[in-house]
């Protein structure tokens, strides 16, 4: 089972205010305006950064906006948070011996910071981040490295996550068992999944 982090397993309302709120809010005071001003600002450079692994790194974020993004997520990661019933999960799959891997895009300090307040890393097999692979999982290139790293068989593997992007990617791969969360952000509603068989959390797969 290759399962995505945020808005997967972690709530994707941390990130959201991050990138929305905390970091323009620092930012705007920083160069003396308004919040409103900075995001008129910030809003086209982070809407360029998608879909690329430069989107996910917090070293090209803190040069481009000239902020210490790794201080900033320490120093307030008792923010981050498991999507509801999503620890219930690892632990059920943990004792039936499944084989679990955690597939990310976040940069590997990222990843380091929130497991240091959720303890995610200890409920899996093996965790990936998308930075040493050089490309992110939107990029049909990421999966042909992923699976001659991990060694998984596409036709018996299951593959959740919140991104319909990344899913199409794994989808022209070959995984065959696909599956997207219509809510990562527990402060947003339901969204609609397209193509992709949606469940509302991750918790559902145990029903």
């Amino acid at each position: 089972m290759l399962l995505d982090m945020d808005g997967t397993l972690l709530d994707l309302r941390f990130d959201n205010w991050f990138w929305q709120q905390h970091v323009p809010t620092i930012w705007a005071a920083l160069h003396g305006m308004t919040l409103e001003a900075a995001l008129v600002q910030l809003q086209p450079r982070f809407d360029a950064a998608r879909g690329r692994l430069d989107w996910y790194c917090i070293d090209y974020w803190s040069r481009e906006l000239e902020l210490d993004i790794r201080r900033l997520k320490e120093g307030v990661r008792e923010q981050v948070a498991w999507i509801p019933g999503a620890e219930a999960f690892l632990k059920r799959l943990k004792a039936s011996a499944k084989r679990t891997l955690l597939v990310t895009n976040a940069h590997p300090e990222t990843l380091a910071i929130k497991d240091r307040h959720v303890d995610l890393v200890g409920h899996l097999d093996a965790v990936y981040s998308t930075h040493p692979f050089g490309v992110p999982k939107e990029d049909p290139a990421f999966w042909p490295r992923l699976q001659a790293a991990a060694t998984y068989d596409p036709a018996r593997t299951l593959f959740v996550d919140d991104s319909l992007p990344v899913l199409q990617a794994a989808r022209d791969h070959g995984i065959v068992w696909l599956r997207a969360i219509r809510r990562p952000d527990s402060g947003q509603p339901s969204r609609d999944t397209g193509t992709f068989t949606g469940v509302e959390s991750i918790a559902e797969l145990l029903r």
